[in-house]
């Protein structure tokens, strides 16, 4: 198993995601959009990117040329809950610090996604999009400072939304919790540069 960062925007590649093994398989179709992966083997000729474990995509703020937006985190569903969302995201946050970018923010629309952004590193912001999504964000080089009461804010504000009787339930006990420990970005890892990391450069 190995984090890759495949690509950067605005010549990134493709991945084709199995639309009934991964949630938002559609949004990694364009090249627009920067990679990283967990990958488990080499890329093959068939019909889906079956080598790729999890996947994210990412690109510059519209606003803001110093952040970069993580705009898609996907898991193959037999392997979650193994903890790759959250090392994908730290991996992406650090390969964004050798790109020269400040900070690096993400939208999530679940307390699990609002969780595993906790575990990278990330802090909720105390804002939400349009979408009723809530907006969280890291310095790229370090993990955020992550309030007790800031992160149970954020978890509260699920409590009236439709969530299914496990997952309310799941979501009662994280309320009266600390923010879950951090985990580290993997040290041997593809930056996607043919080295095992890139040369800090201003990146955009």
């Amino acid at each position: 198993m190995e984090f890759a960062c495949l690509g950067w925007p605005p010549d990134a590649p493709t991945l084709r995601l199995d639309y009934r093994r991964f949630a938002y398989a559609g949004k990694f179709v364009l090249g627009s959009t920067g990679k990283a992966v967990v990958r488990d083997g080499a890329a093959d000729d068939g019909e889906f990117d079956d080598w790729v474990l999890a996947a994210a995509s990412f690109s510059a703020d519209r606003t803001d040329a110093d952040r970069l937006v993580v705009r898609y985190v996907t898991v193959r569903e037999n392997r979650r809950g193994e903890g790759l969302g959250p090392r994908l995201l730290a991996f992406v946050a650090d390969r964004a610090d050798d790109r020269g970018y400040d900070r690096v923010r993400i939208a999530v629309n679940n307390p699990v996604a609002y969780r595993a952004a906790h575990r990278a590193g990330f802090a909720f912001t105390g804002a939400e999009t349009g979408l009723a999504e809530l907006v969280c964000e890291r310095p790229a080089a370090r993990p955020a400072d992550r309030p007790t009461d800031r992160y149970r804010d954020g978890l509260a504000r699920y409590r009236d939304r439709d969530l299914g009787d496990g997952m309310a339930a799941r979501l009662a006990d994280w309320l009266d919790g600390e923010p879950p420990p951090v985990v580290d970005p993997p040290a041997d890892a593809d930056d996607g540069s043919g080295s095992r990391r890139a040369d800090r450069e201003p990146g955009r």
